[in-house]
């Protein structure tokens, strides 16, 4: 009943902290992007640092057409186009992607939609459907039946700032997780974490750069 409790505990925790750790890491993001953009939220001297620590190094988001071998299956019109994509906030473009149907299942789960919506100026390393097959069921089904691993998993895939191609070159950014990832690689080759290929880059929404990838990452801890 204890573990129950505890556990209990950290999920409402999460979901209390997480949207103001959102909005102060993408308050240090570019001007970039301001279609998507929420009101400022006051936030506590912890967030504030997150803020700081996402916006250290790295160039401006000026971002080029999408880029990548998967960026052929994308539609060519319609809400789930690049241009569709565009006009919609991140969870919502991601919802009308057909390649992206487990990680939308997995952010409604966890409950992250409105928080992923409402950031401003943020990346978010979006893994395919093929990327989640790739997993173990058992285990995928566990981290989908545990929302605190699940919020996460995800938050880990997501940077507080817009990044733009030539960032990824030799990049290491804090993500909302707390923790860091990192890429390498140029022109319209990039891998995060010595391991996950970026398949589709430089997608635009309304609050964030996308970079779809083959392999979800996974926090060291």
């Amino acid at each position: 009943m204890n573990t129950r409790i505890r556990r209990t505990a950290v999920t409402l925790a999460a979901a209390a902290v997480l949207p103001l750790a959102l909005s102060a890491c993408s308050d240090g993001g570019s001007d970039s992007g301001k279609s998507g953009s929420a009101p400022k939220t006051s936030m506590p001297a912890s967030a504030s640092a997150s803020a700081s620590a996402g916006a250290a190094g790295g160039s401006a988001s000026a971002m080029d057409e999408p880029f990548g071998p998967a960026c052929s299956s994308v539609p060519k019109e319609g809400a789930g186009s690049f241009d569709g994509m565009a006009k919609d906030p991140v969870a919502t473009a991601a919802s009308n992607n057909p390649a992206l149907s487990t990680l939308v299942s997995a952010v409604k789960k966890a409950g992250l939609v409105d928080t992923l919506n409402n950031a401003r100026d943020i990346t978010v390393f979006a893994p395919t459907d093929d990327a989640f097959k790739k997993l173990p069921k058992a285990t995928l089904d566990k981290v989908l039946a545990d929302k605190a691993q699940l919020t996460k998993i995800l938050t880990y895939h997501v940077v507080g700032r817009r990044l733009a191609p030539k960032d990824l070159e030799n990049g290491s950014f804090p993500t909302l997780e707390k923790s860091k990832l990192v890429t390498s690689g140029s022109g319209e080759s990039y891998t995060v974490n010595d391991s996950s290929k970026v398949v589709c880059g430089g997608v635009r929404t309304a609050n964030a750069n996308v970079y779809i990838v083959d392999t979800v990452l996974m926090p060291s801890s």
